[in-house]
């Protein structure tokens, strides 16, 4: 920021008289050029990109917001994300790029969505839906979680091995089915993976289980809303 040589700091106006000594009109003393770096600092000088300590301090309390509670409303700044996401014991992985395809969403917008939903995620820690919501972050179309405890039920459950099992299912088992939001063999790949590691990190530790990663088709009254639980193409 470019100061006028004979600019004069504001703040030598909220000092005594014998302070003005050797002021006049285009002719600055010491004092009033020696001002303007404390003001540059603590008021930033009216310069829009460099904001001084008082409205840093006003506005400190975005800096703790991951996503703005209005559109257009102040939130943390993105070089501010990994230091955020440390005090909710999150670690923002290295693949965003390849998490944002998956989601079709900006890899920033997907940050702050997860540290966002972080805290009341972990209170879900070790339950079903737990383990589905967090999936739902990193995906388009979520999972399905079957605990393999459905009774037998002509017309619901009714196909042995596929949604029902006589006698019941393994004892802490239980099968995951993600749905893929695209058919591209690497991002299958990189779903299962990102997966897989959710669920070895959110399930409770004496349960197994299997995972599978599929793109639905079209099957009315099974998977026939676009772009919810199906897709074209």
């Amino acid at each position: 920021m470019v100061i006028d040589a004979n600019q004069v700091s504001s703040l030598l106006d909220s000092l005594p008289a014998n302070f003005q000594e050797g002021r006049s009109f285009g002719s600055p003393n010491f004092l009033g050029r020696f001002l303007l770096g404390f003001e540059k600092l603590l008021l930033g000088l009216g310069d829009p990109d460099q904001p001084g300590l008082e409205e840093t301090v006003a506005t400190l309390y975005r800096y703790f917001e991951p996503v703005a509670q209005q559109a257009g409303g102040p939130c943390a700044p993105k070089e501010f994300l990994t230091w955020l996401a440390g005090w909710v014991a999150l670690t923002l992985r290295e693949d965003w790029d390849a998490l944002a395809r998956i989601a079709g969403k900006p890899v920033e917008l997907h940050q702050r969505d997860l540290i966002a939903s972080a805290v009341q995620l972990y209170r879900l820690r070790g339950t079903k839906r737990g383990v589905e919501e967090f999936i739902q972050i990193y995906t388009v179309l979520g999972s399905v979680i079957d605990e393999l405890n459905t009774p037998f039920q002509i017309g619901v459950h009714s196909t042995v091995e596929v949604d029902t099992y006589l006698g019941g299912g393994a004892p802490f088992f239980f099968r995951v089915t993600v749905q893929s939001a695209s058919t591209d063999p690497a991002i299958l790949s990189t779903t299962r993976e990102i997966a897989q590691a959710i669920v070895d990190l959110q399930k409770p530790a004496h349960t197994f289980y299997t995972l599978t990663v599929e793109t639905p088709v079209l099957q009315i009254s099974v998977h026939s809303t676009i772009g919810v639980d199906t897709l074209l193409g």
